[in-house]
């Protein structure tokens, strides 16, 4: 059988490859796995339970919680009987929790922990909340799954017939840099129409691969790479949180898993942290192989000599790396926002092959992806085109996407929605450059400024050098409208610790540290360093050291990392007008 609606894949899986393990996750320190025949055995008594309590097809359900298997029960339940899923990110304001209830008109809530049931209660009005774990005042998952455990499954796959490809089946409430969310409607055939293409240029064994996942099952980027998983019967394990990548890692030996360049630039600084602890030969052999990583472009030949170091770097050095990501690795796929140039080299050269991609939430979300392949890997590119995804760049730069995973529209907003979907094509707001399939981003069109001698600055391009730096966490450059750019900085204070170390620096605070002379003029000599790959209207004269690292909770940091620049501008509005005073 051929799936043509997303709940199809579970028959799909059961047909192909009948997993053990389809699902798993950590509960009481053991791992417990659902098999394909389990998943459909709960999906079907969950959408019978959804039933019984009355939800109709076309009503909305928000789903808020961490990865886990039963964020993928609740979501195929629902799309077997036609209702809508509206996933919640867990970490946004309870403001926003209830635009988005009333906005979307949920019915239902399902939440995953105490944290989240409790800022979800003070909004929910008169909605009932479900919840994954045992809490006061919520009904359990399992309670409600009892529901449908007797009922009539032919009424439930009269109800599954009547689904259509083209059926909305979620609108996903996307953060954005500034405003409100706007709720993006997606179809089945947008995103299955995605998985397949993706499908296609996966590398690990179809029916016998481990991935695991920790990104945000709420963001289109995660959930549809698993269900491009569940076509491919890799068996998915869910990571504990956050804290625990690493160890889960080493327990499962994942093959695949997807990621943001920010969890990799975190992974690489502490591995570089660690090489300034060593001494000695050690020291002296790990910086010998990173700097040899850093030279490494799969697509190019570098020569015999350059082949046997690399060849003595990995046995030595990078065998250690790929140990710490489980040892059996094949495919990391980066997404959501720039990968620096220098991690894809530096990781591909140790044998752990990072595949960047590009996409939108309005786009399901894949626009074009690296094929894993020493030939077809392009670094600095986003990877080629993947199948029935088109692309042209408009006059002005800007990325143009046409193909079956283009959104339906915005929900309850058709104006916005006539502003970036004109004739078949959508508008994305990006800026970049098409070489045949492949694919470059330079920039964001609204992020794009001038200086005041009416100079054109892409600060994206200029952040992402500038945080290859081991010293710098974070940066944004600002000077619209001003003489020269300048950039508020957030220093990567575990970098600065090591280089304090080093000089000899006694250290005290992170917020005394900034203050002092020769810190600044440490940073002073990386800024000036770094301002050499840029033109002399595009670099930075001037900077602010900050203390406080950005985040999503603070208010800096969309729920997929990207800075929210007008949030950051007003909360550093007098840093930033000091800047141009002294």
């Amino acid at each position: 059988m051929k799936p043509s609606r997303l709940f199809d894949l579970i028959p799909y899986q059961i047909a192909t490859y009948d997993k053990e393990i389809a699902l798993s996750k950590k509960e009481n320190g053991e791992w417990k796995h659902f098999s394909s025949r389990n998943l459909k055995e709960i999906v079907d008594n969950l959408s019978l339970a959804f039933l019984k309590v009355g939800l109709k097809k076309g009503e909305k359900v928000a789903i808020i919680s961490e990865n886990c298997s039963e964020w993928n029960f609740i979501d195929f339940a629902l799309q077997q009987i036609g209702a809508i899923s509206v996933p919640v990110y867990p970490t946004i304001t309870s403001s926003d929790f209830e635009y988005i209830f009333d906005h979307a008109e949920v019915k239902m809530i399902f939440v995953g922990d105490q944290v989240i049931f409790d800022k979800a209660k003070e909004v929910c009005g008169d909605r009932k909340i479900y919840s994954f774990a045992q809490l006061d005042g919520a009904i359990f998952w399992e309670d409600f799954l009892a529901i449908g455990v007797n009922e009539s499954i032919a009424d439930l796959e009269l109800l599954k017939e009547q689904v259509q490809p083209d059926d909305l089946f979620t609108i996903i409430y996307t953060s954005g840099t500034t405003g409100r969310p706007k709720g993006v409607m997606l179809s089945h055939t947008n995103v299955l129409s995605n998985v397949i293409s993706i499908a296609a240029i996966m590398t690990p064994q179809k029916g016998s691969s481990r991935v695991l996942s920790f990104l945000p099952l709420c963001h289109i980027y995660e959930r549809t790479g698993s269900f491009c998983f569940m076509y491919l019967g890799f068996s998915i394990y869910y990571a504990e949180s956050m804290e625990t990548i690493g160890e889960n890692m080493k327990e499962i030996k994942p093959h695949a898993f997807n990621t943001v360049p920010r969890l990799l630039e975190k992974v690489y600084d502490k591995i570089v942290a660690k090489g300034y602890e060593l001494s000695g030969i050690k020291k002296s052999l790990f910086f010998w192989a990173l700097n040899l990583g850093l030279d490494y472009d799969p697509g190019n030949k570098l020569g015999a000599w350059y082949d046997f170091q690399l060849k003595i770097a990995n046995k030595l050095i990078f065998s250690k790396w790929r140990e710490a990501l489980g040892g059996e690795v094949l495919q990391i796929n980066s997404g959501a926002s720039a990968l620096q140039p220098r991690l894809a080299r530096v990781f591909w050269a140790a044998g752990i092959k990072v595949c960047e991609g590009y996409g939108l939430t309005e786009t399901s979300p894949v626009v074009s992806a690296s094929v894993c392949t020493a030939e077809e890997m392009r670094i600095g590119w986003v990877g080629k085109l993947v199948k029935d995804v088109q692309v042209k760049i408009a006059e002005d730069g800007e990325i143009l996407v046409h193909g079956p995973n283009v959104m339906l529209g915005y929900y309850k907003q058709p104006e916005m929605t006539a502003e970036v979907l004109q004739n078949g094509w959508f508008h994305t707001g990006d800026i970049g450059e098409l070489d045949g399939e492949f694919l470059k981003i330079t920039d964001r069109k609204k992020e794009m400024f001038k200086t005041s001698g009416g100079k054109y600055i892409a600060p994206q391009l200029m952040e992402n050098k500038f945080k290859e730096s081991t010293l710098i966490d974070q940066l944004m450059v600002v000077g619209e409208n001003k003489n020269y750019p300048s950039a508020l900085i957030v220093p990567s204070f575990d970098g600065l610790k090591e280089y304090c170390k080093h000089k000899g620096i006694p250290y005290t605070t992170d917020a005394d540290m900034i203050e002092k002379a020769e810190i600044i003029e440490k940073y002073d000599r990386e800024v000036e360093q770094l301002n050499k790959y840029f033109g002399k209207w595009e670099q930075i004269k001037r900077f602010k050291l900050l203390h406080d690292p950005w985040g999503i909770e603070s208010g800096e940091l969309t729920p997929t990392m990207k800075l929210k620049r007008k949030v950051i501008m007003q909360k550093y509005g007098k840093e930033i007008e000091q800047i141009y005073q002294e």
